[in-house]
């Protein structure tokens, strides 16, 4: 499966910076990987705080790895934490 990153940084609660991609099959649209973004941050305490096409940019096209493609499959996306995700 062909998928879309997108490169997202988002200012937490506490004013720290959380890094995270948000994987998407390729054909997925920005808007919908932003919304997935969003339901991400619900589930980790930092929802209602801002995230655009602004904060969540498309980075680039890449082949999934099997357990990405399987998450993809199973709830739409994937979350590929980096700094400042708990």
């Amino acid at each position: 499966m062909e998928c879309a990153v997108y490169d997202t940084y988002v200012t937490k609660k506490d004013g720290k910076i959380m890094h995270f991609d948000v994987i998407v099959e390729a054909s997925v649209p920005h808007e919908k990987a932003i919304e997935y973004g969003k339901q991400y941050l619900q589930t980790v305490g930092q929802d209602g705080q801002k995230m655009t096409q602004e904060e969540c940019q498309f980075c680039h096209i890449q082949e999934a790895p099997g357990f990405v493609e399987k998450e993809i499959n199973e709830n739409g996306y994937y979350i590929q934490k980096m700094e400042g995700c708990p």
